[in-house]
């Protein structure tokens, strides 16, 4: 359940986001705590939610140029000392939620660090705005012989 892995990637361990990015796995703080919710005695006995941290202000993996988009983009996200915080509590077992809070936290920088597709201008072809304008008229005259007249 975890992110794709590039072939070229090195298998160093690191958390792979993107082909440019990988966060070594020193850089990720992991908590394990109880689960809420459902689950009868074996929730209220097992540390099964996993909670991943990952400060984005503080971490080598980053350029200077990723950094800024990631604090620009996830601000809300992130708390006053750049923590991003992701949490999984899913399954009952803690290697699963761990797989599933790094693929989440690498699904959430991926899709911050993705750049835009610029917009480019366009604007419709003069036969477009002619039949644009047959339809109204069309309408206008459906509409207008809707109305009633009286005695004329």
């Amino acid at each position: 359940m975890s992110a794709p892995v590039p072939p070229d990637a090195p298998d160093d361990g690191a958390l792979v986001v993107t082909a440019a990015l990988a966060i070594p796995r020193g850089e990720l703080e992991t908590r394990a705590t109880r689960a809420g919710g459902p689950g009868g005695q074996h929730v209220n006995t097992s540390s099964t939610r996993i909670e991943v941290r990952w400060n984005v202000l503080r971490s080598a993996a980053l350029t200077e140029e990723q950094r800024a988009r990631l604090a620009e983009r996830l601000a809300s996200r992130l708390d006053g000392e750049g923590w991003l915080r992701v949490v999984a509590s899913d399954s009952r077992s803690q290697r699963q939620n761990r797989e599933r809070a790094e693929s989440r936290l690498a699904e959430v920088v991926r899709r911050a660090l993705a750049v835009a597709k610029a917009r480019r201008a366009t604007k419709p072809s003069r036969a477009a705005r002619q039949a644009r304008l047959d339809e109204k008229r069309k309408k206008s005259v459906k509409k207008d012989q809707r109305r009633w007249r009286g005695d004329d």
